[in-house]
Formats: C-alpha cells, structure tokens, sequence
C-alpha cells in the first residue's frame, strides 16, 4: 500500500472562483459586465468567468450544461468590497434591479452595506469597511 499523498500547499492557489447558474446567461453576462463593470477573463462557451479583483473571479455558468442547475431559492449571497458603498448605492439605484436596500452600517462588523437582487434571484451584498 502506498504512502497517502500530501496535500498542495494553499499558497500554490491561483484563482479563487465562485460559480453561479443561470436560466439566462445573456442576461446574467450582460449584468456582470454593463451594472458590476466586470471584464470577462476566461470564456469557456456557455460558462463565462469574471475577473472581480485580484485573483478573485466569478463564474457564470448555463445551467443546461453545468453541474448544477439554477433554482429559485439562492441560498448564496455574493459580496463585493469596495472603497465607496455610496457612490455604488447611487448608481446601483439607477439599474432597475429588485430587492435593493438602502446602504447601512454595522459598527459590530465595521462595515456600511447595502444588498439588491442580480437577474436571476442572487442577492449581492456592496460593503466597505468602516474607518
């Protein structure tokens, strides 16, 4: 019997990507990359990965060829920080989406957030962190 491998040091990670599914991809493609600003990094045909900052990336995946299929419930909340929950909140407020809420602090997690719905149900949470 062979010696049990060891396991890859985490520092030799190269990407960090979250994956999402879609009935829609166009329409999820066309969010990501008109609302959020993202810039495409990897294609893949009917699964497209966005750079988000970093090596942080989000995948968006047609769920007809995915390991997953989409749901209506999205027990998932992808967040993203940035420097000015604000200035985001004003221009989010501006892109037709559902479920926005109004930006709020929470000095026991020292950050100021606000959360709204992407095409398909996932909830997006905006933050930056409190000085």
């Amino acid at each position: 019997m062979s010696a049990p491998a060891a396991r890859p040091p985490a520092a030799a990670n190269q990407k960090l990507i979250t994956f999402l599914y879609y009935r829609d991809l166009p329409a999820a493609m066309r969010f990501y990359e008109d609302v959020l600003g993202f810039t495409l990094a990897i294609d893949q045909g009917w699964s497209k990965i966005y750079h988000v900052v970093g090596e942080g990336h989000v995948g968006l995946v047609d769920e007809t060829r995915g390991s997953h299929r989409a749901n209506d419930i999205k027990p998932v909340q992808v967040c993203f920080r940035v420097e000015d929950v604000d200035a985001w909140h004003a221009w989010i407020s501006t892109q037709n989406v559902t479920g926005l809420r109004g930006p709020r602090s929470n000095t026991e997690l020292k950050i100021r957030a606000f959360v709204f719905n992407d095409p398909e149900g996932y909830q997006i949470e905006i933050q930056s962190a409190l000085a």
